[in-house]
């Protein structure tokens, strides 16, 4: 293909001046503008734009026309369409009431009767168009042997179950989670319970070991532990059942046999942990009394030239240190 350079140097010119008489035409009409201002015609709201009345066409011929060009002469087999009153208001009828909605007469603001003409003229409507279908050979109800094909495939269907599936083990490991989470608390729980149970009993062991110590009780069922409470348990139907006579009478035994004898002699010595210092200290009481006071001891006057505290009057007397030394040079 052979282009003219002639022809296209042309078009470029002729471009170029359609350009250059534009621009002159607004130069000019600018000028213009100008000039008219100076002169004093133009004025504040001489120049308004004013939109021109729409003109309706109601071509009713046209409009005929294309309606018939578009419809077309089917059979109603094709068409399937229904024209028909609402059906008879069957309630009001039984109870004996005039039907408000006629002839489709209904009040547009009244929700209720709107969509109860709806209802009876679409029951008008199944009602007739049944036997229509009926006498075209139309089957209005599903064969029991019907079998439709799906409209996916079955590897769509298998991509499906497949998410569905993980969802639901998503789901199963969620729940078992939280049912970890709630089995982890209450173990906690437990074991918070254990413990401070655990360390009341320990306390309340404690607590007997002092008071055997300080010879406060002379029982040692603290040590049996939970194999007392076993018992205890066991024998709690028992217990119960025995009269409360047998039980007043083993207190009263365990009350009248009290402490034993070690035990009164370590109280009347050390006492029940109370006050110990100033104990030997002299009370009026026992200032006067003399009963315990024998002269003979106190005066050493069982034996004559004897000394003060010796028995029988026997002296131990020590050789002096001379004697001490010619015995020592004799051996």
């Amino acid at each position: 293909m052979i282009i003219d350079s002639r022809t296209m140097d042309s078009a470029e010119e002729e471009s170029l001046l359609g350009q250059e008489s534009e621009e002159e035409n607004s130069e000019l009409s600018d000028d213009e503008l100008q000039e008219a201002f100076a002169k004093g015609l133009l004025k504040p709201g001489m120049n308004v734009l004013v939109d021109e009345p729409k003109k309706f066409v109601n071509n009713v011929e046209g409009l005929k026309h294309c309606l018939a060009e578009l419809r077309k002469d089917l059979p109603w087999v094709e068409r399937l369409d229904m024209t028909n009153l609402p059906a008879e208001d069957v309630f009001s009828n039984a109870e004996g009431k005039v039907p408000s909605v006629k002839n489709g007469a209904v009040d547009a603001d009244d929700d209720f009767q709107r969509e109860m003409l709806f209802y009876r003229q679409a029951q008008a409507t199944v009602l007739d168009a049944l036997p229509l279908l009926s006498q075209h050979g139309i089957s209005t109800k599903r064969p029991d042997d019907y079998f439709a094909e799906m409209s996916k495939s079955d590897q769509q269907m298998q991509k499906i179950r497949k998410k569905l599936i993980s969802k639901q083990l998503l789901l199963e490991k969620s729940e078992k989670a939280k049912k970890l989470r709630e089995q982890r608390k209450f173990g906690k729980k437990v074991q918070v319970e254990v413990i401070q149970k655990r360390q009341k009993e320990k306390k309340a062991m404690m607590t007997s070991v002092k008071k055997y110590q300080k010879g406060m009780t002379d029982k040692l069922d603290f040590l049996e532990g939970d194999q007392k409470k076993g018992k205890d348990s066991s024998k709690g139907k028992d217990s119960s059942s025995a009269p409360q006579g047998a039980n007043k009478a083993a207190a009263a035994a365990a009350a009248k046999k009290g402490p034993n004898a070690k035990r009164k002699y370590k109280d009347q010595r050390f006492g029940f942990g109370g006050k110990k210092s100033g104990r030997k200290w002299n009370t009026k009481e026992s200032h006067n009394d003399v009963s315990s006071f024998r002269a003979k001891v106190a005066n050493a006057r069982g034996s004559k030239g004897g000394k003060k505290g010796t028995k029988g009057g026997k002296q131990n007397k020590r050789p002096g240190k001379s004697v001490r030394k010619q015995i020592k040079s004799r051996s």
